[in-house]
């Protein structure tokens, strides 16, 4: 698909690259730089997979659009000083005995690697090698000692008090007395020093400083010896290493624009930024990390396949998301509706734009695998494990073959993961939940006229036939709307507040045994009244 006849999609993704386009045709770049951020002083988690994935869709786009090469470098920030112990990490006595130091240079309270931040940089790469990123991986560590940073390095000591004077003004009066954009890793002890800076020698590329027992010391920037305080650090590194494309968060606008104005002092083009919003848990208040009331990866992929949280990613990046449990099946379901529309697309040229802006096409980089997608949304899985009570992938199964005697796991192997995902949040989130409410007068008329409507259907009825006269009851029925109706055969019947098709459901599950579940629960009731 990189017809040039084809306008540009409406996708977020695209109005990106062509922004990106743009900036290497103006600085004649042939190939374009993205680069993602990562702080290792914690273990990856779901704001670093969508960081990595909104990026690695952008790029995919910028490829579709140009047909030029770009590169993706996932840098890890490792020689920043440990300023905290982290709460879920083992021999944290130890670590607090390193603090300030940088994190390559600590040991690993896991013990199995030769650093704190080599063992999280691990854990960063097999985090991303685990979703099939494609990306290269940059150490801060390794660039300072290699010396890849070293000429930006002498700029910023050129640019020392320019710097300086711009960043001043934005920090407390506590802070501005000690403020450097350079830090000095200290001789003696290895703590990266947050220090205010005597005397800068921009020709021998050393600092002058004091430590806080007095002892003078000139140490050169160059080879590691020293780091580039955090905003200072970013505007080096975007001008160093020539990125083009970095995302951030919404929390981080101030300082985009502030190490942009750095960057520009050191001579380079700020890169292209997107801004993206931040999570929100189920009360609307922002997921923090330490406070634990945010929804893991590991979490999501749980309870639903990684496709769907690419789904949930793609999704409004500029607004903010509630991201908690209860928004796991319908990203399933609109992932799932996707895949089926990209099929339908791809058979048509006049689906070609439609196509493209596809989530599910740019969540699968433009090739959507033959064996993804489902006959059978995940929420009417959820509902018939209601029903059934599933405890095991064998009960839905035993429907699912009824309702498709040729589906089996080894053919649709994405519908076999759904329904061992649909069991486990059957039993750890619906389960709980379930509170069936009694009919009243009007709705026990309608449950019994539709028992005897779905009698008398002929063997086979589809679902659409099925779905058609469940309306049919409703509106035979004196309910203040049909939303009045279905929120009565959710919650009566299946002990929610809100369901799938139940046309479908009922296909599913079976007629008869819709009919047997409208006479239990009716039964119920006379019980409860006698």
């Amino acid at each position: 698909m990189t017809d040039a006849d084809i306008p540009l999609p409406k996708a977020w993704p695209f109005e990106e690259a062509q922004k990106i386009a743009l900036r290497a045709a103006e600085l004649g770049k042939c190939q374009v730089l993205f680069e993602t951020g990562y702080g290792p002083s914690g273990l990856p988690h779901i704001g670093t997979f969508g960081e990595v994935a909104r990026t690695s869709w952008v790029r995919h786009a910028y490829t579709v659009l140009t047909g030029q090469p770009s590169r993706l470098l996932a840098f890890s920030d490792d020689m920043d000083g440990l300023r905290k112990v982290p709460d879920n990490v083992p021999d944290r006595d130890m670590l607090r005995g390193h603090l300030g130091r940088p994190l390559t240079r600590i040991p690993d309270p896991f013990g199995t690697h030769e650093s704190f931040g080599h063992h999280n940089n691990a854990m960063l790469r097999g985090f991303l090698d685990r979703f099939g990123f494609e990306y290269e991986f940059g150490s801060s560590s390794d660039y300072y000692a290699q010396g890849r940073f070293d000429a930006a390095l002498r700029r910023v000591l050129e640019a020392f008090d320019e710097i300086t004077a711009v960043i001043l003004p934005t920090l407390g009066p506590e802070r501005r007395g000690t403020y450097s954009p350079i830090l000095p890793v200290h001789p003696l002890t290895g703590v990266v020093e947050q220090v205010r800076i005597d005397r800068v020698d921009a020709s021998a590329a050393t600092v002058f400083w004091t430590d806080a027992e007095g002892r003078r010391f000139e140490t050169s920037v160059l080879g590691g010896a020293a780091k580039c305080q955090w905003k200072a650090d970013w505007a080096m590194r975007w001008f160093a290493l020539g990125v083009d494309y970095e995302m951030s968060g919404k929390d981080l606008i101030d300082s985009v624009k502030l190490s942009g104005r750095v960057c520009q002092m050191l001579g380079a083009r700020p890169p292209i930024g997107f801004t993206y919003e931040l999570f929100l848990d189920g009360h609307g208040q922002k997921i923090s990390k330490s406070r634990g009331n945010g929804l893991s990866v590991e979490e999501w992929l749980r309870y639903a396949p990684p496709e769907s949280l690419s789904q949930f990613m793609f999704n409004q990046p500029h607004r903010a998301k509630k991201l908690f449990f209860d928004v796991i099946p319908r990203a399933v379901d609109e992932y799932i509706a996707n895949v089926e529309r990209a099929r339908v697309d791809a058979d048509t040229q006049a689906g070609s734009a439609a196509l493209l802006a596809n989530p599910a096409w740019h969540a699968h980089l433009g090739h959507i695998p033959d064996e993804a997608g489902s006959p059978i949304p995940f929420g009417m899985l959820l509902n018939l494990a209601s029903v059934i009570n599933a405890e095991t992938p064998d009960m839905l199964w035993g429907f699912i073959r009824r309702y498709l005697p040729d589906t089996t796991p080894q053919q649709n192997p994405f519908l076999a993961r759904l329904v061992d995902h649909a069991v486990l949040y059957y039993r750890d989130f619906v389960r709980p939940t379930k509170r069936f409410r009694p009919a009243n007068a009007t709705e026990r008329a309608a449950l019994g006229d539709l028992a005897q409507t779905l009698r008398a259907l002929p063997p086979g009825a589809t679902a659409e036939a099925i779905q058609d006269e469940v309306y049919a009851v409703g509106k035979r029925h004196p309910f203040p709307s049909l939303k009045a109706w279905f929120e009565c055969l959710y919650q009566v019947l299946l002990g929610q507040q809100e369901g799938p098709r139940f046309g479908g459901f009922v296909a599913l599950y079976g007629v008869g045994e819709t009919v047997s579940l409208i006479e239990a629960q009716l039964g119920r009731v006379q019980e409860s009244a006698a």
